[in-house]
């Protein structure tokens, strides 16, 4: 599959555009070969690099040293590239999942052919063609600044193509393991790969490894803000809330996109004709009052951090540049949009998990849940309910919001003094990565909560499609038991519910 890089209609939101990149770089995807424009294009650029070459102007990493070295002279194109990788290949930590180094490479190699770049078009489909045969390294998540790009990442992922490091190989049923690279390449059958410098800055020089994760991550939240207004929906209708909170014409009138959007898909959830209960206040506390506002305003971040990674997805992030006959030195590799839309979409998401765990709050107090038993336990003193899930959710935000401290923040000089400011642009992702999955486990544990809820108020009462499968993972608290299951397994019911609305939503 080959992403179309004019913008294909207005109605096509950055979301759903990211959506088909991370399509594009799935297991069983296949990257198509350069066309005869992207080879032109990375002929003409290896022209102009020669022609430099040939007057005698210095250029970056060809001709001179990599980073403060810049002042002292080079002249092995396959000593340098060796020398590059190898000296950044420290990066330590957990790896990243395989699905996510696959979205790395697709990014890196589709920036590599864009022309920007004097990528060998032959050395080009030798990497594409071991994707496409599913090698896949094994890249740790720790270690780089992403200043001059993700550095210490993508140099692992090359020393992975030149047989050193590990990398994820797929049984047949589908399981990932991780093996010594030189032994994945000989069970393809594929020689190791050699850089030369040309194409080693451009596999490293670039925000490949942030702006996979943080695309992953907008992704994620954007099905959180879709999950939790389900839920908001669906509380609303089990305690027979006031539904003008939700009224079209609250929302027309503030003209917020991502408000109006939020309050309409809580209005999907609600039953036509719902009236509020007489038991119920004029007036919801905020976390269901103020849904629509609260789910709205983090989707409008959301939406803006989506628009921000799908320009870096589309552009080049190399140095030095071609560009019209010219090469340029400059710093198109440093990571700030990647970092500053992460930490965007680190603070949206909180605000989020936040929010359901308040609805949670709320419908375990008798002062708020219409006189129910505390904890929704229905052995009120002999049993407990939901008091430890509570417990746990609350612990959940507090960890998120350590998680989902702007990283940009703690940016220190480094590479002696030439890397003298620094996004840390990987480290804000990696957190907000962190945060999500506690983040689900923040939703899973709201949903076994209206479980229980819908158990206590509407008892025998017939229910289908989601909310049957929601209450065969959480049935009804006869007696105290472990929820931990629970909550896990009614995260991931609610996440795959939100992920099909919103991919039925872009057939429409």
């Amino acid at each position: 599959m080959t992403l179309v890089t004019e913008a294909p209609g207005i109605d096509q939101s950055s979301t759903d555009r990211l959506s088909e990149i991370v399509g594009n770089a799935a297991w069983d995807a296949k990257l198509d070969p350069c066309t005869d424009a992207d080879v032109a294009r990375l002929e003409k650029a290896a022209e102009t690099i020669d022609r430099h070459l040939a007057d005698g102007r210095p250029i970056y990493g060809l001709t001179q040293g990599f980073g403060p070295l810049v002042l002292y002279r080079a002249t092995s194109e396959m000593e340098q590239g060796g020398s590059l990788i190898a000296h950044l290949g420290t990066s330590q930590g957990a790896p990243l999942p395989p699905e996510t180094s696959r979205l790395v490479l697709w990014l890196r190699l589709n920036s590599m052919r864009s022309g920007f770049s004097a990528v060998s078009p032959d050395l080009w489909h030798r990497l594409a063609d071991m994707w496409n045969r599913g090698f896949t390294p094994v890249i740790p998540r720790d270690g780089t600044v992403s200043a001059s790009g993700d550095l210490q990442p993508l140099a692992c992922a090359a020393l992975a193509f030149a047989g050193q490091g590990e990398a994820w190989l797929r049984d047949a049923d589908g399981q990932w393991r991780r093996r010594p690279a030189k032994e994945a390449l000989d069970e393809l059958g594929v020689e190791p790969f050699e850089w030369p410098v040309r194409e080693a800055l451009a596999f490293v020089n670039g925000t490949g490894v942030c702006l996979a994760v943080a695309l992953l991550n907008q992704q994620s939240a954007v099905r959180l803000v879709r999950a939790v207004s389900v839920l908001t929906g669906r509380l609303a209708t089990l305690l027979k809330a006031n539904p003008e909170h939700f009224h079209v014409g609250v929302q027309e009138a503030r003209g917020q996109v991502g408000q109006r959007t939020a309050a309409a898909w809580i209005r999907d959830e609600l039953p036509a004709g719902l009236v509020r209960s007489e038991d119920r206040p004029l007036q919801e506390p905020y976390s269901l009052r103020c849904g629509p506002q609260v789910l709205g305003a983090a989707l409008d971040q959301l939406t803006y951090a989506g628009d921000v990674l799908l320009r870096e997805a589309l552009g080049c992030t190399d140095n030095p540049i071609t560009y019209e006959g010219e090469v340029l030195h400059a710093g198109n590799f440093h990571g700030m949009p990647v970092g500053l839309a992460s930490e965007q979409i680190g603070l949206a998401m909180h605000t989020v998990a936040y929010l359901a765990e308040r609805q949670l709050a709320l419908l375990v107090n008798p002062t708020t849940n219409g006189g129910l038993p505390t904890m929704l336990t229905p052995r009120a003193g002999r049993g407990c309910g939901l008091a430890g899930v509570q417990i746990s959710a609350t612990s959940f935000i507090s960890r998120i919001r350590q998680l989902v401290q702007p990283a940009s923040l703690t940016t220190l000089p480094t590479n002696g003094w030439n890397q003298d400011h620094v996004p840390m642009a990987l480290n804000s992702a990696n957190g907000v990565s962190d945060a999500l999955e506690l983040g689900w486990l923040a939703v899973g544990s709201l949903a076994v909560g209206i479980a229980q809820l819908a158990a206590m108020v509407e008892p025998g009462a017939p229910q289908d499609g989601l909310w049957a499968r929601l209450a065969e993972i959480s049935p009804p608290l006869d007696a105290d038991r472990p929820m931990a299951p629970e909550v896990r397994a009614a995260a991931e019911l609610v996440s795959e519910h939100a992920a099909r609305l919103l991919a039925e939503a872009r057939t429409k």
